[in-house]
């Protein structure tokens, strides 16, 4: 089981500076749709050119043009890059044949998404590396549960990795560790702490022991 960090809320400097807190206990770095919106991807690359030994996922959220978008990321140095699940099925496709072309991933993001466990066996069969259920800042705001959306997904899947994302915290964190996803994806969790050295090491310690 792996740890991704997500920044959401800051620029490239503060980015660098809370990765280099952190990195000796992360396996992904998040370049979140907020700083993708404001800063570009200068972003990705940035973190990636100071921080070569991590992962570097940018959260694109693509919707269309899945080809080209992948192609950009890749560009800039994204190791992994999003994909939205309510996309159409060409999207995607387009999207993973340049990932394989340029030697990346594609993880698709579930938000939104209504039927849960169809999508996701037709998402294996695209091809897509991860699968993400993810409970977006509004649906947190609604008490919105993805370990069961992740069981869901973990029935059908038969070759993609599992991910899952959102509101998850040191405390419910061996809540999503029992739900048995290959990556754990966490944000305010780690970058809202005043000590996030400590907590993203007491993180890595529990999904690297589950």
């Amino acid at each position: 089981m792996e740890l991704q960090l997500a920044l959401d809320l800051v620029n490239i400097p503060e980015a660098k500076q809370v990765v280099a807190e952190v990195a000796e206990h992360i396996d992904i770095v998040e370049i979140g749709t907020p700083v993708v919106i404001n800063e570009g991807l200068h972003a990705v690359k940035a973190i990636k050119e100071a921080f070569p030994h991590l992962r570097v996922l940018a959260d694109l959220k693509i919707m269309d043009a899945g080809g080209y978008e992948v192609m950009k990321a890749s560009e800039a140095g994204a190791d992994i890059i999003t994909v939205l699940g309510v996309s159409d099925d060409s999207t995607i496709k387009g999207a993973v044949a340049e990932a394989r072309k340029q030697g990346k991933q594609v993880m698709v993001d579930m938000i939104n998404v209504k039927d849960i466990e169809g999508r996701a066996q037709e998402l294996d069969a695209l091809g897509v590396d991860y699968i993400c259920v993810h409970s977006g800042y509004d649906h947190q705001a609604e008490g919105k549960n993805s370990f069961e959306e992740l069981a869901a997904i973990k029935r059908v899947v038969k070759h993609a990795k599992t991910a899952v994302a959102g509101g998850i915290k040191l405390e419910t964190l061996p809540e999503a560790i029992q739900a048995k996803p290959d990556l754990v994806i966490v944000g305010g969790g780690i970058t809202g702490q005043s000590d996030k050295k400590s907590v993203a090491a007491k993180m890595n310690q529990l999904v690297k022991h589950a």
